[in-house]
């Protein structure tokens, strides 16, 4: 497939994702005045107007507030993430993922160039590097590209990394961490351990359910090993803490998030001292990156925020969330994380709008509520599914994508469900 065909095919997947995303937008609108329309007419309700505008005004200075303040958390971040970045450290991971990697990928033969940008790609997740993780999984899908006897049709492969990027199996989400603190959350990384717990289970689900389809052996040692020693691990996490009484298990997985986070930023600081770089010259670097990130998503934030609240202003999201509800409470099941709901739902199409479902909540329930914290924990769950599909196989002309959908939303399910399980076990 040439050139052209390529940057055709992929114009026309993003078209069509961001044509599904403006509907998504519009409908807020359109619902919130419908419902105000419905609640004026049968109800006599006329302050719902000026309510459903002065959400839109305090929706726009909230959107604005947080990327100003996150300018100088997000700048501190990319800085110190810069430092690990030219130390060296993706690289460690690479090379420490490797036996499990070329377990994963038998179509890829050993040594070939494919495997180290996988290595790499997925490392950069680990940590959190998204502005390091985009370009190196471009590079991997070109690498197995040639490896592609049928160009159009994705190999795989190429199914098994789409599934280890849209799993969104992250160890440190700074980002989420951010916004937390930037809404004044009393601990903003008390939602580390949920977050961990959440998206190593939707990676795990999302291997083990493609490694049974492409008939990838499960019993190899190597993936014994490491699959089963990573779920016993997550498993007596999960035990230890719910066994604890409540306000030991926000003062110990506050301790444990904040002991690894700081253990992270040494290890970077060692790695750079050993390499004998600048850390101070790639501080600034990363941290100009930072600054410049927090000035983009200004425009996202108040779109989305905008609409977000005029649409809860309406009191059309109550009335979806309390008819859920009350279906989860009418069996018995208890139905306080269903505030969250629309972040989970936005989740595979927008990471910006997921995003903003999850600060709308911050704002109008305050970060430390339960609900919040489970949005929190969704959010952190898994990747941008069709961003990810959009933009990796649309980078090498891969028109035939098999069953990467379905298995990609298999594991954006599981990594909700495992949030919200998650959130209950620590929180609730």
């Amino acid at each position: 497939m040439g050139e052209r065909a390529i940057s055709i095919f992929y114009a026309t997947f993003a078209k069509k994702l961001a044509m599904a995303l403006n509907y998504i937008w519009v409908a807020f609108f359109l619902l919130a005045f419908i419902v105000a329309l419905g609640r004026t007419i049968f109800f006599g309700d006329f302050s719902i107007w000026s309510n459903i505008m002065g959400a839109s005004f305090t929706s726009a200075a909230t959107a604005f507030e947080i990327s100003l303040g996150l300018t100088g958390i997000l700048a501190l971040w990319m800085g110190l993430m810069k430092i690990g970045e030219r130390a060296g450290v993706i690289q460690f991971f690479g090379r420490l993922i490797s036996p499990l990697f070329s377990r994963l990928f038998p179509g890829i033969p050993k040594g070939h160039p494919a495997m180290g940008s996988i290595f790499m790609n997925v490392s950069a997740n680990m940590l959190g590097l998204d502005n390091a993780a985009t370009p190196l999984g471009l590079k991997a899908m070109q690498e197995m590209q040639s490896l592609n006897p049928k160009k159009d049709t994705a190999t795989d492969a190429m199914l098994m990394f789409l599934i280890l990027n849209a799993s969104g199996l992250c160890f440190i989400p700074i980002g989420i961490m951010m916004y937390r603190a930037q809404a004044g959350a009393s601990n903003p990384t008390d939602v580390f351990l949920p977050i961990l717990l959440a998206t190593f289970i939707s990676t795990f689900v999302g291997i083990v359910a493609l490694c049974l389809k492409q008939g990838i052996k499960l019993w190899d040692k190597v993936m014994i090993s490491w699959l089963g020693g990573l779920a016993v691990i997550v498993g007596l996490i999960v035990w230890f803490f719910s066994s604890l009484p409540k306000e030991k298990v926000e003062l110990y997985s506050s301790f444990i998030a904040n002991v690894l986070l700081f253990s992270v930023i040494i290890m970077f600081i060692c790695a750079g001292l050993r390499k004998r770089i600048n850390m101070y010259d790639c501080f600034i670097e990363g941290a100009k990156e930072g600054f410049k990130t927090a000035v983009m998503i200004i425009p996202y934030l108040v779109a989305i925020l905008v609409a977000i609240g005029m649409f809860r202003a309406s009191g059309a999201m109550e009335v979806i969330t309390d008819f859920i509800a009350g279906c989860f409470n009418a069996v018995g099941i208890n139905a306080d994380w269903v505030a969250a709901l629309p972040t989970a739902l936005m989740k595979p199409l927008s990471g910006s709008g997921s995003r903003g479902m999850m600060v709308d909540l911050m704002s109008a329930y305050g970060p430390d509520a339960f609900v919040s914290r489970v949005s929190a924990a969704i959010q952190g769950s898994t990747d941008t599914t069709f961003y990810i599909l959009a933009v990796y196989f649309g980078s090498v002309g891969v028109v035939k994508t098999r069953y990467a959908v379905p298995y990609a939303l298999l594991a954006d399910i599981t990594g909700s469900v495992a949030g919200i399980v998650a959130a209950y076990i620590f929180f609730h």
